[in-house]
C-alpha cells in the first residue's frame, strides 16, 4: 500500500526529498505539491502524474489524497504547517528547524502533547547516517568505557552571501547539538563560545568558531565550525572514553597513490556527504507510520531541545560568557526518543 504525501514547499530541498521519494524509496507517493512561487510548484508537478497543484499549505494538508505531510517551506513557515499538521491528525516529517523560535516549538510541543500521540518527525539526517550509526554503536556497546568527551568539526568549502554570524550556530551547529543529544543520551547543559583570530576567506563573518557543549552528565564536547576553509565538506567526530576512543571513519571510500602523493577525494557538499543518510532517514519515517504507526526518528521535544542549545549557543557567542541551557518540562509522550 502506498502512503500518500503532500509536499509543502518545492525549492532545493523539497524537489530532492521529492526526487527520492519518487525514485528511490518504496511504499510512497506524491500527490499533492505547493510552494509560495506557484510556478516553480506547477512545474514540480508536471513530473508528478496526478499530482495536485494548491495554493498554500494548508490547503494541502487538508486535502483527503493527502496521508502524511513532508515540510520543506522557509523556517518560519515550519510552526503554521506542523500546527496545521497536527490540528489534522496527519503525520508530518519537518525539514530542520522545527521552528524558528523557543516559544514556537513549544507550542508545536504542547500541541502534540494534547493530540496524545506522536505525529511530528524532524529532519535531522545525521542519525540515519551510517557511520554515525556505527560510532553510536560502538559507544553503547561499552567498548571505550564511559565517553568523557568528543570532538566534533564542521567544515564548509563555502557559504552564501546572506550567510549570518548567528547561522553558525543556529544553521550549521546545530546537527552536531541534535547528534550530541542523540550520541551521549543527554540533554545539553551549557554552552559557550570561543573566538580565535578570523580567517581571511570569512570576509566580515568570525570565522572559525569553537563551541563548546556541556552535557548533563558531564562531557564535554567541542565543535569546530568553519565555513569558508575552501577544501571541500568535511565532517569530523571522535569520541574520547575511560577506555579508548572511536571516531568516524574515512570520507571516501578510495585511497590514489600516484605522482609521490597519495590523495583521498573530500565531499563537495552536504548532500554529498549526507545523501545515504537522508535517503535512509524518509524510508525509516514511511515505515514507521505506513498503516498507522507513529514515527520513531527524532520528534518535536529533540527539535525544541536543539532550538534552545542553540538560542544559548547565539548568545555565548554574542556576549562571550557561559550559557545555562533551561529546557521546560518533557512531557510524558516523549520519555522514549531514542
Amino acid at each position: 500500500m502506498m502512503l500518500k504525501v503532500g509536499v509543502v514547499g518545492t525549492g532545493m530541498i523539497g524537489q530532492d526529498h521529492i526526487r527520492r521519494m519518487t525514485t528511490v524509496l518504496a511504499g510512497v507517493e506524491v500527490t499533492a505539491v505547493t510552494d509560495v512561487d506557484v510556478d516553480t510548484a506547477k512545474r514540480v508537478a508536471e513530473g508528478l502524474p496526478g499530482a495536485v497543484v494548491h495554493g498554500s499549505g494548508e490547503d494541502l494538508i487538508a486535502d483527503p489524497g493527502v496521508e502524511a505531510v513532508v515540510v520543506c517551506s522557509w523556517g518560519p513557515t515550519h510552526e503554521q504547517y506542523v500546527l496545521a499538521s497536527i490540528a489534522a491528525g496527519k503525520q508530518v516529517f519537518c525539514e530542520k528547524p522545527l521552528a524558528t523560535t523557543e516559544e514556537a516549538c513549544r507550542r508545536i510541543v504542547e500541541a502534540e502533547a494534547a493530540a496524545g500521540r506522536r505525529l511530528v518527525q524532524v529532519g535531522y539526517m545525521r542519525r540515519y547516517d551510517e557511520a554515525y550509526r556505527a560510532l553510536k554503536a560502538v559507544v553503547d556497546s561499552g567498548r571505550i568505557g564511559t565517553p568523557l568527551m568528543m570532538h566534533c568539526a564542521h567544515r564548509n568549502a563555502s557559504v552564501p552571501p546572506h550567510y549570518a554570524a548567528d547561522m553558525a550556530i543556529t544553521d550549521t551547529a546545530v546537527h552536531e547539538i541534535d547528534m550530541v543529544r542523540w550520541m551521549f543520551g543527554e540533554e545539553i547543559a551549557a554552552a559557550r563560545v570561543l573566538v580565535p583570530r578570523k580567517s581571511r576567506n570569512g570576509g566580515d563573518l568570525q570565522d572559525p568558531l569553537l563551541l563548546i557543549l556541556e552535557t548533563a552528565g558531564g562531557a564535554i564536547v567541542d565543535v569546530e565550525l568553519s565555513v569558508n576553509i575552501r577544501y571541500g565538506y568535511d565532517i569530523r567526530g571522535e569520541v574520547v572514553g575511560e577506555d579508548g576512543t572511536a571516531a568516524l571513519g574515512e570520507l571516501s571510500p578510495v585511497a590514489v597513490r600516484a605522482a609521490q602523493q597519495l590523495t583521498t577525494p573530500v565531499p563537495a557538499d552536504w548532500r554529498e556527504r549526507f545523501i545515504r543518510a537522508y535517503d535512509i532517514e524518509i524510508q525509516e519515517w514511511i515505515d514507521s507510520i505506513a498503516g498507522g504507526g507513529s514515527p520513531v526518528g527524532p520528534s518535536a521535544w529533540d527539535g525544541y531541545a536543539a532550538a534552545v542549545v542553540s538560542d544559548a549557543g547565539v548568545a555565548a557567542l554574542r556576549d562571550g560568557t557561559r550559557v545555562e541551557v533551561a529546557l521546560m518540562d518533557r512531557p510524558a509522550l516523549y520519555e522514549v526518543t531514542r
